[in-house]
């Protein structure tokens, strides 16, 4: 009994001394920041040891128990730096989906325009309208005679125009701008807009299908006249217009895209000025003047001019008076011309007018 008894103290010392050496070390990591460091090795903050005052001069400092927490005051938080937050998982990082708007992607052909080039001409051979011509080349003079030889052409794929745009602009602003639907200019491929972003890019070129711009005018070259000044005609005309020709068959009639009216006759028929007036041109319209053929224009002095184009005999000369009615040349199919037939305008101050809207009579379509 005796023997269990010594064993049992001497157990139980062991168990004190044990106990004591556990105290100690927990009072050493809560004293001591390295070791709170070394015991918590891999978390996201970067402890700072403070600096501490001699023992000698430091008060007492009760110690403390496992449930207490050791809050810096505010007379020791200059000495006893906080944690340094030290993580960047904070931070915002770029995201990878953000929408990039492309760029426009056409691929425009290129025409360098010939001698013998016209804008119609020109636009027959690649299937669009002569307007088309002014919507992807700006820059370009609107009269056909001022087309200039070695000039370079952007053509347009289909009828329509090109528009650069400008900050601020929007989708529904730049359709209203030429009278055409939001949904055609989305659709347009080459356009890159992509739903449901439909972003514009400033300064890039967007095609419009179906825009105009403008049209070509034709100013024919007046070789009568006096020298500076203004233009005194001999004659001015009645301010009324017969019809150049018998026939009342049309196979053209006048729009935005063709100046005139096309009445179908026989090659060699008689043709007779519209209105009295002066023989301006009277030539075959050679270069870029192709596709009137052999060409007669009278300028009736009063602001208007008659053009006859297409013939196959011209009977007057440059400077001549004509007055209503009389024989001026023969119907053809000369210059840019599908068949025998003339072509008559008729222009105010070099804009084209519906000839229809100036002839009586009766008319039918041949076409």
């Amino acid at each position: 009994m005796e023997k269990r008894k010594d064993s049992w103290q001497r157990f139980s010392g062991y168990l004190v001394v044990a106990a004591g050496i556990l105290l100690l070390l927990a009072a050493a990591q809560l004293v001591g920041l390295d070791e709170l460091v070394a015991a918590g090795e891999g978390s996201v903050f970067t402890a700072v040891t403070p600096t501490l005052a001699p023992l000698d001069d430091a008060p007492a400092t009760p110690a403390l128990s496992e449930d207490e927490v050791a809050v810096p005051s505010a007379s020791t938080s200059s000495s006893v730096p906080l944690p340094v937050l030290n993580d960047s998982s904070l931070a915002p990082v770029p995201n990878p989906h953000t929408y990039q708007a492309k760029m426009p992607a056409h691929d425009f052909k290129i025409h360098v325009v010939t001698d013998f080039d016209t804008p119609n001409s020109i636009a027959l051979e690649y299937g669009i309208t002569a307007d088309t011509i002014i919507g992807g080349n700006p820059q370009i003079s609107r009269e056909s005679n001022l087309l200039q030889t070695g000039a370079q052409l952007t053509i347009l794929p289909v009828d329509g125009a090109l528009h650069t745009v400008k900050p601020g602009e929007t989708l529904d602003s730049i359709a209203a701008l030429y009278g055409v639907p939001v949904a055609d200019i989305i659709a347009f491929p080459t356009n890159n807009l992509e739903p449901p972003f439909l972003r514009l890019i400033p300064d890039s070129q967007l095609l419009i299908p179906g825009a105009s711009i403008g049209q070509f005018t034709f100013r024919a070259p007046k070789s009568v006249g006096g020298s500076g000044g203004t233009q005194q005609w001999a004659v001015v005309g009645t301010g009324t217009y017969i019809w150049p020709v018998s026939g009342r068959c049309l196979t053209n009639y006048y729009s935005g895209f063709h100046p005139g009216i096309d009445v179908s006759m026989a090659e060699g028929s008689p043709v007779y000025a519209s209105d009295t007036g002066t023989v301006t041109y009277a030539a075959y319209a050679a270069g870029i003047y192709y596709d009137y053929g052999n060409l007669i224009v009278i300028n009736h002095g009063n602001g208007y001019e008659t053009f006859y184009a297409h013939l196959s005999g011209i009977n007057v000369y440059p400077g001549q008076i004509v007055y209503q009615g009389d024989y001026i040349g023969a119907t053809g199919n000369t210059g840019r011309s599908s068949g025998p037939h003339l072509h008559f305008e008729i222009r105010s101050n070099d804009y084209g007018q519906n000839p229809l809207n100036r002839l009586a009579g009766p008319v039918r379509s041949c076409s």
